[in-house]
């Protein structure tokens, strides 16, 4: 496994996704009217999970400007992995909409939706099937996925603050996942660019559900990532996202 550098310094601070400004690149939706203060910013950002979509087209002219490299097997296996892991976080966001309609499931789900879209197009570009193709929701090829989904659901129908807290244990299996794909597995420039990418979404959202169980006095103690990470994460701001090709607001 070769050495790699991350391709990316991760900025810490909430306000400075307001002021992005790289040709070609798509802005967080425009909350930054004169009237709100910052702290009314910041907080709007940590409970609410906000998110304006990415053009994939975008994400698609990125991950082409990357060589075309040899994939190991582990490489695949990540691919098919994130690639059902983002739908499974997608589906259940959703399912936890209808029951509790807050906007950080719904802004959320829609961040998931770019997440594993962003794989997919590494799927394609390799050629490889596609575990995602034709998805129902709530319906994975994966088993350890499908037993996950069933587990969450199941917990999520039980009140509002367990659906917050089932939302903060997929990011925190979102976050152990790829931090050690990357440490690990992967060595192709594209694929650690996309997953560098979503593990700083991963982050930010749950910054977000830790906040919200927080404001309701609740907690959430890290299940997969180690308590140091997990602090270090909910102890920074939101993290705006943009990366070696133009632009990228994973959030």
């Amino acid at each position: 496994m070769k050495t790699k550098k991350s391709f990316f310094s991760y900025f810490l601070s909430g306000l400075a996704i307001m002021s992005l400004a790289v040709l070609g690149c798509s802005k967080t939706a425009d909350v930054s009217t004169p009237e709100r203060t910052a702290a009314e910013l910041k907080q709007t950002i940590l409970l609410t999970g906000l998110f304006e979509p990415i053009p994939m087209e975008s994400a698609d002219n990125c991950i082409d400007d990357f060589p075309f490299e040899e994939l190991s097997e582990e490489e695949v296996e990540a691919l098919m992995l994130m690639r059902e892991e983002e739908l499974l976080a997608r589906d259940v966001y959703v399912f936890a909409y209808a029951l509790y309609p807050i906007p950080i499931f719904n802004n959320i789900s829609k961040s998931e939706t770019q997440h594993t879209g962003m794989v997919k197009l590494l799927i394609e570009k390799y050629e490889l099937p596609d575990p995602g193709e034709g998805h129902q929701p709530g319906v994975f090829v994966n088993q350890d996925l499908q037993a996950a989904y069933n587990e969450l659901t199941d917990l999520a129908d039980n009140s509002l603050i367990e659906a917050l807290t089932a939302g903060a244990t997929i990011e925190d299996l979102d976050i152990f996942d790829l931090h050690h794909l990357l440490e690990e597995s992967i060595d192709n420039l594209d694929i650690s660019w996309v997953f560098e990418n979503l593990e700083r979404g991963s982050r930010n959202h749950m910054r977000a559900f830790y906040r919200n169980l927080v404001f309701r006095g609740a907690g959430y103690t890290p299940q997969y990532i180690s308590q140091e990470y997990f602090d270090e994460i909910i102890g920074s701001d939101h993290e705006p996202g943009f990366g070696g090709c133009g632009c990228m607001n994973t959030l």
